[in-house]
């Protein structure tokens, strides 16, 4: 395993990164659907009291957001390493916008890992009383919501760029691509209206949120079980070899 490299083992790759993102959906889907529509209230004081009298499931699902960062540090270098063939400069953006959303998303688990702490703090319960701790927690809800929305609108410029490179190369069906470009949009669209137009945003989702779940999810399929088409990869892979290995002409002194 550690002797294969992107070069000779593409379909490896490819079908290890569509496992990292089938993780990815799972986890996410867990932490993000069931824990927090169980445990979520429309009142702080409620949130508060449903996280404390299951901590063992809000630490599983916080855990399981932690996973989906990690996950996708390794799928973010895959998907840089399959698509770098198409265009590199483009793949290199990608990287760098995937980057920044991981960086931030990362970040906003820190808010997440301080709301139980904060409920079970006794020196915080003494001194400001069960209603003003309830509230220091749905602070940092909303500090972990207004973060993760942020990593999204960068995730979703990632989506676009990656859907545009699937979409011209040869060894992935364009479809794919397209697919992605309407998750991309569409993520853009609901986190850019959570954090400017909230009303806009609670008339959008969760219907707005169905577009990344095809697209997301078509393409983690795919990888998993087709990989990457190996003769046009090679293909392409040999292209941009060859085109990274011609040197520009030098120009040559003339004597007058």
């Amino acid at each position: 395993m550690l002797n294969r490299t992107i070069a000779t083992s593409p379909l490896w790759y490819a079908r290890l990164g569509g496992a990292l993102y089938l993780v990815i959906i799972l986890f996410g889907a867990f932490s993000e659907g069931f824990v927090n529509s169980k445990l979520m209230a429309a009142d702080a004081a409620t949130t508060a009291h449903n996280i404390i009298a299951s901590p063992g499931l809000w630490r599983v699902g916080t855990a399981a957001n932690l996973i989906v960062v990690l996950c996708a540090v390794p799928l973010l270098w895959i998907e840089f390493q399959l698509l770098r063939t198409v265009s590199k400069s483009l793949a290199l953006l990608a990287l760098l916008l995937n980057g920044v959303s991981l960086a931030v998303e990362a970040v906003s688990k820190l808010f997440q890992l301080l709301v139980l702490p904060i409920l079970q703090s006794a020196d915080y319960l003494q001194a400001w009383g069960p209603a003003r701790v309830a509230l220091l927690a749905n602070l940092a809800l909303k500090s972990h919501d207004v973060a993760f929305n942020i990593a999204l609108v960068f995730f979703g410029l990632t989506c676009l760029v990656n859907g545009y490179l699937i979409i011209k190369s040869r060894f992935l069906p364009a479809v794919l691509g397209i697919l992605l470009q309407v998750a991309g949009a569409a993520y853009l669209l609901s986190c850019l209206a959570a954090l400017f137009a909230p009303v806009l945003a609670d008339w959008l989702i969760p219907g707005v949120l169905l577009p990344p779940l095809i697209g997301e999810l078509s393409l983690c399929l795919w990888l998993l079980i087709k990989g990457v088409n190996i003769p046009q990869w090679q293909a392409q892979m040999r292209l941009h070899t060859a085109g990274s290995t011609i040197q520009p002409l030098q120009p040559t002194a003339h004597a007058l």
